[in-house]
This record gives C-alpha cells, structure tokens and sequence, in this order.
C-alpha cells in the first residue's frame, strides 16, 4: 500500500521588510520569512505564530528574484551579522531607499522634492568597528567567536567574516585558538575590534584578572599578527593597552584632516562610506565662508573639522566628555583654530550658555537612534535657514521631519539612503531641509 506525500504549500513574497526577511501574506496574516526575497515563491519551515505577525525560515525556493545571488560568506543564514548577502547590491540599496521614502511617506506625510542618489562605497571588508561575541563551548572543547546567530542567542562559531575589515577578517579562528588556551577561557565574553588606517586594536572583555601565562599568550598574540592588545575588566573607562602603542587615526584627505580615536570611541563603521558621507554632508550644508555653522551630536569631529576648512567657525556639541576632549585634541591635531567643542546635555540645553545664545545660519545633525526631538524647538531659534540630518534610524528621522516640516516651517529639500552597512537591513540616510 502506498501513500502519497502531502502537497507542498508555496507563499508569494511580495516585500522586504525593515530587517531584510521576505514579506508574505497567509489567511490576511502576515508573515516574515527569513532568507526569501519579494518576487519569490517558496515553502517554509519553522513556523513560529504571534498574534499579530507569523515567523518562519525559507526552506523551498519553486521561483527564485532575478536579484538572488549566491552569499559569499559561508556563515550566512546562521550568523546574525548579515541578512541581506543573497541580494545583489544594486537590489539592497533600491530596498533602503523605497523603505525611507514609505516611511517619511507614511510617518511625517513628506515627500522630498528630490531624492539623493545612493552613497554607496566598497560591499566589502568595510566593517572597522564591532563587538565580537566570544563563548567556551564545553562540548566543542573550545571558544567559538563570532556575531550572534539570526534566530537564537548563541554566538556563531565563526571561521573568517567577509564584512570586517582586514586583517580582522581573517583573524577570526585565531582568535579562538588564542582563548581556548587561556585559563580565564569561560571568563572572557566579548573582544571588540578597532581598525585604523595605521594600527589594529583588539579589547578584550576580562571577567576575572587574566594569570602571567595568559598575558604572555596575548601579547604573542599581538606580535604575531601587528594588532594591539587592551583587557576591559569593568566599565569602559577601565580599558587598558598591555603595552604602549601609537594613537588610532583616520584621515579625510579631502579636508586636509586627520583624526585619533581610542579603541573604544565611536567611529562610523565604514572608513571609506564615511569619507563620501563627509563630503556629501558639506555639499549638501554648502556654508559659507563667512559662516557659523553648528555641529549637534558632534563625536571627535568627524563633520566638525571639515566644516572649520569650509566657514568661519564650526562650533561642536556633545555630550560624551571624552569625545568632546578627544575633538579638541583632533583640533590641536590638525592646527585648526576655528572648531570649538563643548559638552552639553541636548535633551535639556541650556540657552543661557554662550554658544547657544548665537546665531547659525547652518545646522548639522547627527544624533542617536531615538533621534533629535528635543533639539529641534533650538534649531528653530537659533535661525537656521537649512539643515543637514544625518540619521541611522528612518523612523526617528520622519518623526522629526514631521516636526521640521509641519510645525517649524522648513521644507524637505531631498533625502537618500547611506549604506554604510551593506548586506544588512541598517537604513542609514541623510536628508536636507530648507527654511
């Protein structure tokens, strides 16, 4: 007696969502699919219901997107750093961009009179900055390493990752070897990386003090392969280098800048998207020589210092202490006279205080994710004719256009996506408002 297998149930996807699944619809329910693409029809597994949404994993392709590639990385689908390498390049950006277009569409009722084109750069090795999950599995008898997994709360027992700059992409499995030797193996959870254009630093999370002999290995470690070595035993202001190293920097040949960050320091994550962002920014700014252009949410003066070559002061605010002594450092650095920083709280400012009793015809945002919401009433004071925002998440940037446009009088000039990480679903945009 036979029996017949059950039929196959397909599922037309007809979007991408925020965070780079396939949208589908089942019985006026949807559901996100992860590694499908719109265009595509599949079959799932893993079905996990919600009230108000349904999850599951792609398991069939019958139609594949023209746009599907083939992932580079031989992790993608269990590793949670990337969830966009099966579509090509061209495909995510066109995503982004329709995503930040519906969401100032549907949130600030905005359209901009002009849409950017794309700032784009290398797909590639871009990824500077990040913290790496590191984990004693006893069953593997070793420390794996790598970015959270897509659905679970593991970490991905990486080899090498093809979005991290060099030479940390390929240190990934030696990174492993070097902490299944160590005796505080279970005790370390985390190593966060830093490229420069000049040196590599790796901090070392420490969850208990590392003996003689592991400090041997890490500073072998280190030599071996030319990156430097800190241990963070507790806050961030306990990071320690082993040994003295030269200073982190990064340049904007452009500006005639160059700048120094610590391994711990907020930097924009692609070097080379940043150098473009940069320029854009400025473009888009278009001061003045005879100018004072405000700088909020300001950093070590990543736009600061370029705006000082272009008008006739650029004044930063900030509310991280340290940045703002490591922008006046960058200052001295690069013999710029005409960047001030100072610290201030931007949720609460303080218009008593000399700077923010000025006037600037020029204003450049670029703050969290919840956005600026409480710097905009300021910006509205302080006369700005046009505005440059910068922002890494869409839904706090249309919140504010909103603001911007409804409440404030400007105009929404032109807006485009950034896409300083590729490969995943981080819509990162800038957007130009005219008084």
């Amino acid at each position: 007696m036979s029996t017949s297998l059950p039929t196959p149930v397909f599922h037309d996807v007809t979007s991408l969502s925020h965070d780079g699944r396939g949208v589908a619809r089942v019985d006026g329910k949807t559901l996100f699919i992860s590694g499908a693409l719109p265009g595509e029809r599949v079959t799932v597994r893993g079905w996990k219901r919600h009230r108000n949404y349904d999850e599951a994993e792609l398991d069939t392709l019958e139609r594949a997107a023209p746009e599907r590639v083939s992932a580079r990385c031989a992790h993608f689908g269990v590793c949670g750093g990337c969830s966009l390498q099966h579509l090509e390049p061209a495909a995510q950006i066109a995503a982004k961009q329709e995503h930040l277009l519906e969401e100032l569409k549907r949130t600030a009722r905005v359209e901009p009179a002009a849409v950017l084109p794309a700032l784009v750069a290398e797909p590639w090795n871009y990824r500077r900055r990040a913290r790496l999950g590191a984990r004693f599995v006893g069953k593997k008898g070793r420390v794996v390493v790598g970015f959270r997994e897509r659905s679970v709360p593991f970490v991905a027992d990486l080899r090498r990752c093809e979005i991290l700059a060099p030479p940390v992409d390929s240190l990934i499995e030696p990174l492993g070897s070097l902490l299944t030797g160590l005796e505080i193996r279970a005790r370390v959870p985390q190593v966060e990386i830093a490229v420069a254009e000049n040196a590599c630093a790796l901090v070392f999370r420490v969850l208990a003090p590392p003996t003689e002999r592991d400090l041997e290995q890490l500073r072998a470690f280190g030599a071996r392969y030319g990156v430097q070595i800190h241990l963070q035993p507790g806050a961030v202001d306990s990071v320690t280098a082993l040994d003295e190293g030269q200073p982190l920097v990064y340049a904007l040949p452009e500006f005639d800048v160059e700048l120094e960050f610590g391994p711990t320091d907020f930097v924009q994550v692609n070097a080379g998207l940043n150098r473009v962002m940069v320029r854009r920014a400025i473009e888009m700014l278009a001061p003045e020589r005879a100018d004072s252009v405000l700088d909020l949410f300001c950093g070590l003066g990543n736009f600061t210092l370029p705006l000082a070559r272009r008008c006739a002061l650029a004044i930063g605010i900030e509310g991280d202490a340290a940045l703002i002594e490591r922008a006046r450092a960058n200052a001295g650095r690069n013999d710029i006279a005409n960047a001030e920083f100072h610290r201030a709280d931007l949720a609460t400012i303080d218009a008593d205080v000399p700077w923010a009793r000025r006037s600037y015809a020029r204003v450049l945002l670029d703050p969290p994710r919840v956005g600026a919401r409480e710097v905009l009433p300021f910006i509205d004071r302080c006369g700005a004719v046009r505005v440059v925002y910068i922002s890494c998440h869409p839904g706090s940037l249309a919140r504010d256009t909103g603001t911007l446009v409804h409440e404030l009088g400007f105009r929404l000039e032109s807006a485009g996506v950034i896409d300083m990480f590729p490969h995943t679903g981080h819509v990162e945009s800038m957007a130009v408002f005219q008084r």
